[in-house]
C-alpha cells in the first residue's frame, strides 16, 4: 500500500491500489488495526474511482454530434 494522496491519483492508480487493498483484506492475513486502516483507505479509493468515472462520463456526454453523427465539439459543462 502506498501513502500517496488519493486526491492526486489518476483513475488507474486508484483502481490498482484498491485492487491491492481488497486482495490484502480477502487474504485475511493482516492484524485487525491494519485491516481497519486498509478498509478506510479502500473506501476513499473507491470514492476516487467513482469521482473520476463520473468526470469522464460528463465529458463524453458533452460531446456534440453533427447531423451525420460525427463529433464536432464539446458542449460546456455547467454553462462554463
Amino acid at each position: 500500500m502506498t501513502d500517496s494522496p488519493i486526491e492526486e491519483m489518476t483513475f488507474e492508480q486508484a483502481m490498482s491500489e484498491l485492487e491491492r487493498v481488497v486482495g490484502q483484506l480477502e487474504r485475511g492475513d493482516v492484524a485487525l488495526d491494519d485491516s481497519i486502516r486498509l478498509y478506510e483507505r479502500g473506501a476513499l479509493l473507491k470514492k476516487r474511482c467513482e469521482t473520476k468515472l463520473k468526470e469522464a462520463e460528463e465529458k463524453v456526454a458533452a460531446i456534440t454530434l453533427d447531423g451525420s453523427g460525427a463529433p464536432v465539439g464539446l458542449t460546456p459543462i455547467d454553462g462554463q
